[in-house]
C-alpha cells in the first residue's frame, strides 16, 4: 500500500529541528504542513490530517495547551509531543491529555519518530481497510434471488444497493443467460417503489407493429383490430419500475418516441393526444454491444447516450469463480424438492467437469444442464456420464 495520502501537521519553532523532522517524513511520503507558533497552529488545527507533532516549548504556547484544544476538533487524530524536557511530570502530562507518543529532542529523535511512524502507517491501513469494508458490506438477506458469493457478484450486489432508490435510468449490460431480469426486480424489490408494480417487458418478442401499443397502451378503435382501450406497460408500472428487455431490439421509429418519454416523463395513448405524466423507473437490459448498434445505423446515438446512466455490468458464469458449484448444487436441490425426487449430489468428477466449462448459456445453461441430469441419472449421485454439455 501507498502511503503519499498520509498528511502531518509539525508546530516547531526551532528551525534546524523543524527541517530535520520535515525532511525525514517527506522521505516516507508523508505531506507535511510545517507551522512555527501557536497562532498558525490554531488556523489550521481543524484540517483533515492524520498526524500532528507537538513541540512542548513554543514562543507563544506549550504543547499541552495546543493538544487539549486539538483534542476538541480532532479526538481521533493521532498526536506526538516533542519535548526537551526528560522529566516524569512532562511525560504523564502529555499522555494525560490524550497523547499518543512522547520524543525525546535528542540523537535518537528522528529514529524514534520514524518507528512510531512505522506503527501509525499500520493504524492508518488497518482504519482504512476497516472504512472500505463498512463501504462494502451488504446485506445479502436482501438479495437471496441472486445466488453467489464471487467478488464479480459482490461488486453487483454493492451497484444495486448504490441504486435502488434513485430515479436515475439503469442499464444492466452482460451476456445471455447472466440474470438480467433478476438484477432488475433486486432493484425494484429492495426500492422506494416496491410496494408498487415491476412490469417487464421484452421488447424482441413483441411484433414491430404492436410494440407502441404494448409500450404507451391504445384508445378503442385507435387502429385496425383495437376493440377497446388497453393500459400500456408504462402506465401500469407507474408509481414502480417498467423493465425494458433487450433495449438494442427497438425499433428506430419507437426510439424516437421513447426518447421523447424519457426527457419528457410524459406518454399519450395511441389514439389519445391527452398525456399521462409518469413517476417511474426505468431499467433497460441489453446482451448487444450499443455503440456498435449506433455505428450500424441500428440505434440512434441521441438514444444511445440517453441510455447510459447507470450502468451495471453482469459478469459471465466462467468469471464467476467457484460459483458455478454453489448454483449447480442450489439448482439440484431446488429441483429434486420441485419435483418430489430423493436427494442427489454431484460427484467429484462431475464437480470438476463442471469447473472447465466455458458455459456459453451462462447461468440459464447451467440450470438446465442440472435439472437434465437429475432425471438421466439412475441413482442419488449424479456422475460425469450423465452431463450432457450442449454444443453451439
Amino acid at each position: 500500500m501507498s502511503y503519499r495520502g498520509l498528511k502531518a501537521i509539525l508546530v516547531e519553532d526551532d528551525m534546524l529541528f523543524g527541517k530535520v523532522i520535515s525532511h525525514a517524513l517527506e522521505k516516507e511520503d508523508v505531506e507535511v504542513e510545517w507551522v512555527r507558533d501557536a497562532d498558525s497552529f490554531l488556523a489550521i488545527a481543524q484540517n483533515d490530517v492524520d498526524l500532528v507533532i507537538l513541540d512542548y516549548n513554543l514562543p507563544d504556547s506549550n504543547g499541552i495547551e495546543l493538544l487539549k484544544t486539538l483534542r476538541r476538533y480532532q479526538p481521533t487524530v493521532h498526536t506526538i509531543v516533542l519535548s526537551g524536557q526528560e522529566t516524569v511530570q512532562v511525560v504523564v502530562e502529555a499522555y494525560d491529555n490524550g497523547a499518543n507518543g512522547y520524543i525525546m529532542k535528542n540523537e535518537n529523535a528522528i529514529h524514534t519518530l520514524l518507528r512510531s511512524l512505522a506503527t501509525i502507517k499500520d493504524n492508518f491501513k488497518l482504519r482504512k481497510e476497516v472504512e472500505k469494508l463498512r463501504e462494502d458490506i451488504i446485506d445479502r438477506n436482501k438479495y437471496s434471488n441472486i445466488a453467489g458469493e464471487s467478488g464479480a457478484v459482490l461488486k453487483v450486489l454493492k451497484m444495486i444497493q448504490k441504486v435502488e432508490n434513485s430515479k436515475i435510468l439503469t442499464l444492466i449490460t452482460g451476456e445471455s443467460g447472466t440474470g438480467k431480469e433478476l438484477v432488475a426486480k433486486a432493484i425494484h424489490y429492495n426500492s422506494n417503489r416496491k410496494k408498487y408494480p415491476f412490469v417487464a417487458v421484452n421488447i424482441a418478442a413483441i411484433p414491430d407493429d404492436l410494440i407502441e401499443s404494448e409500450l404507451f397502451g391504445h384508445e378503442k378503435g385507435a387502429f385496425t383490430g383495437a376493440a377497446g382501450k388497453r393500459i400500456g406497460a408504462f402506465e401500469e408500472s407507474n408509481g414502480g419500475t417498467i423493465f425494458l428487455d433487450e433495449i438494442g431490439e427497438l425499433d428506430m421509429n419507437i426510439q424516437t418516441k421513447l426518447l421523447r418519454v424519457l426527457q419528457e416523463n410524459k406518454i399519450s395513448r395511441l389514439g389519445n393526444n391527452k398525456e399521462v405524466d409518469l413517476d417511474l423507473r426505468i431499467v433497460a437490459a441489453t446482451n448487444k454491444n450499443l455503440a456498435q448498434l449506433v455505428r450500424e445505423g441500428k440505434l440512434r446515438e441521441d438514444f444511445y447516450y440517453r441510455l447510459q446512466g447507470f450502468i451495471i455490468q453482469l459478469p459471465p458464469l466462467r468469471e464467476r469463480e467457484n460459483d458455478v458449484i454453489l448454483l449447480a448444487k442450489s439448482f439440484l436441490k431446488e429441483f429434486c424438492e420441485k419435483n418430489r425426487m430423493q436427494e442427489k449430489h454431484l460427484s467429484k468428477d462431475t464437480l470438476i467437469s463442471l469447473l472447465d466449462h466455458r458455459w456459453p448459456g451462462n447461468v440459464r445453461e447451467l440450470k438446465s444442464l442440472i435439472e437434465r441430469a437429475a432425471l438421466i441419472s439412475d441413482n442419488n449421485e449424479i456422475g460425469v456420464d450423465d452431463i450432457m454439455f450442449s454444443e453451439v
